[in-house]
């Protein structure tokens, strides 16, 4: 796996622990240069997931669970044995990724074959080889509530120095992906104004063809638009397109 986070262990030698802080920061500080727009929106949670992946000493595989109201999906995973994890968590409706996002507090487990707070859970994770986990509470701005699912191979592999780490990419990864929302929801809700709008100008010519056709009103215009629109199940926009289109014909 390439990356600055799973091979990681602590070192008496000075010079490796100095270089392995470097490379954490080094990933941490990538995620401040993500620039929302660049790529699409899940595209820039993988991302914000590899690099948690690479910040985090010990880390092998690192999921993003996001909480809305009483739904929980995995909207990130840098493997499939994050994904699958993940998705047993959201499946059971508990774990430690669901507690961490709904409580804002840190979860770990450091060894997975004694965890008895999520049995089942542990059981899979076990059976998988993940023998220890920790789960940091992503804080957004946009509602939702997510958390980092931070997976090892090993027992007790996340030290302070991880779960410091960790919680900084939380705070950096959070900001990344809730610009990233915010500016997914704004561009789908100007194609929405844009297709309204044009929905609205198609509306009027119609109108306008009628009114022509039957010397009547703007308003007896419409009710002959909403009078096939009902009596075809077709929407009052294709009515409207296509008689514009006849006439266009004509």
């Amino acid at each position: 796996m390439s990356g600055y986070g799973g091979s990681y262990s602590r070192s008496d030698d000075p010079q490796s622990e100095v270089l392995a802080e470097l490379n954490s920061m080094e990933a941490v500080l990538q995620l401040g240069r993500l620039v929302v727009g660049e790529m699409p929106l899940e595209q820039v949670f993988l991302r914000v997931a590899e690099i948690a992946r690479d910040a985090v000493p010990g880390a092998d595989e690192v999921s993003v669970t996001m909480v809305r109201g009483d739904r929980a999906d995995t909207a990130a995973s840098t493997g499939r044995l994050a994904t699958r994890l993940d998705g047993c968590q959201c499946t059971d409706g508990a774990g430690p990724g669901l507690e961490a996002a709904r409580t804002g507090s840190t979860m770990i487990v450091a060894d997975m074959s004694a965890e008895t707070r999520w049995p089942e859970y542990a059981v899979q994770a076990v059976q998988d080889g993940v023998l220890s986990s920790l789960s940091v509470a992503l804080p957004m701005n946009d509602g939702s509530a997510g958390a980092f699912n931070i997976y090892a191979r090993k027992r007790d592999a996340f030290d302070e120095h991880g779960q410091r780490f960790a919680h900084r990419a939380a705070e950096h990864g959070a900001i990344a992906m809730t610009n990233a929302s915010l500016y997914a929801a704004s561009v789908l809700l100007a194609e929405q104004l844009g297709q309204a709008m044009e929905s609205r100008a198609v509306i009027e010519q119609a109108k306008g063809i009628i009114m022509g056709e039957r010397r009547c009103s703007a308003e007896d215009a419409f009710a002959v638009l909403a009078a096939v629109s009902q009596g075809a199940n077709r929407k009052l926009r294709d009515i409207a397109c296509g008689l514009v289109g006849q006439a266009r014909t004509r």
